[in-house]
């Protein structure tokens, strides 16, 4: 238990970011896995769609470092790549 009220306060401030951080790892978790349901569609429109809405999760996660930005890189290729299966 916090003693201080300024204790007190970061208590409260980083619960409210955990739960800030934690839909924002979801967020971008449930826009990967939407790209991979799009391809498994065969819908190029649709792939289009979800690789754009998961690039911007991912950014967005790392710019609120929820994930490092090597992790981000890492991700956004994958998600490509995923894409880019379609394609061929």
């Amino acid at each position: 238990m916090p003693t201080s009220k300024s204790a007190a306060k970061r208590v409260r401030q980083n619960e409210k970011q955990r739960l800030a951080n934690k839909a924002k790892a979801s967020a971008m978790r449930s826009a990967i896995k939407r790209v991979d349901l799009a391809v498994a569609g065969g819908d190029k429109a649709a792939v289009a769609k979800a690789v754009s809405d998961a690039f911007q999760k991912i950014d967005k996660a790392a710019k609120g470092s929820v994930i490092h930005a090597n992790t981000a890189a890492r991700r956004k290729a994958l998600v490509a790549r995923h894409a880019a299966a379609l394609k061929s």
